[in-house]
């Protein structure tokens, strides 16, 4: 990509997500699902991975992730319109459990049907914590996503809490991890909700799928 061209990419990111973003949806059953209609990117990881963060810096809006948020409902999914252009999907959190049957049991129901299913679901955002080793649930989440035929990108978090060569090797380490599964796209993205950093980029990919 060319300077011009990666410019007017991060533009296009810009210019998305300076218009109006607004929670309009949950569903804990499937059948309780909107109806089709934009593109859709969903983003998902572990409990504490920092999506509700990543969902704010993205907008600007300090508390956007948080209206839909109802306490123990861990099946939930929220959805956000994107100036009418985009809709982010918020999937729960998969826990704290090491073992990765927890993350079977979370996704076996409507969360795989739903990835495998959702006919205008273009890229899952999947978030690994820059500062942690990939978990298990991680890796399951992945094998889940393999299975569903659903195209996910992983997406580090947390970046400025570990230095530059740290975040290189993690880096490396994660776009291995990704070429041995069919489904992962190959680029890496790294990101932090407190600095900013990555922010652009991240919103650049997003308006590439709307």
């Amino acid at each position: 990509m060319t300077p011009e061209e990666q410019a007017a990419a991060l533009e296009r990111g810009r210019l998305l997500f300076a218009g109006e973003c607004k929670f309009f949806y949950a569903a804990q059953k499937l059948h309780d699902l909107p109806p089709p209609g934009l593109p859709e990117v969903a983003l998902a990881g572990r409990s504490n991975v920092g999506k509700s963060s990543l969902i704010n810096a993205l907008t600007g809006r300090n508390a956007l992730a948080r209206v839909s948020v109802t306490p123990g409902r861990t099946k939930q999914l929220n959805f956000f319109d994107l100036s009418g252009q985009l809709v982010l999907v918020d999937m729960p959190g998969y826990g704290y459990a090491k073992a990765s049957k927890a993350v079977v049991e979370d996704w076996q129901g409507m969360m795989f049907n739903f990835l495998r299913g959702r006919p205008t679901l273009r890229r899952v955002m999947l978030l690994l914590d820059a500062r942690i080793e990939v978990k298990s649930n991680d890796l399951a989440a992945m094998d889940l996503l393999d299975k569903a035929a659903v195209i996910y990108q992983l997406v580090l978090t947390k970046c400025d809490a570990i230095g530059a060569a740290p975040l290189l090797a993690k880096m490396a380490e994660v776009q291995a991890l990704a070429r041995k599964h069919p489904a992962a796209h190959p680029e890496v993205l790294t990101t932090s909700s407190e600095t900013g950093m990555g922010i652009p980029a991240l919103r650049a990919v997003l308006a590439e799928l709307a």
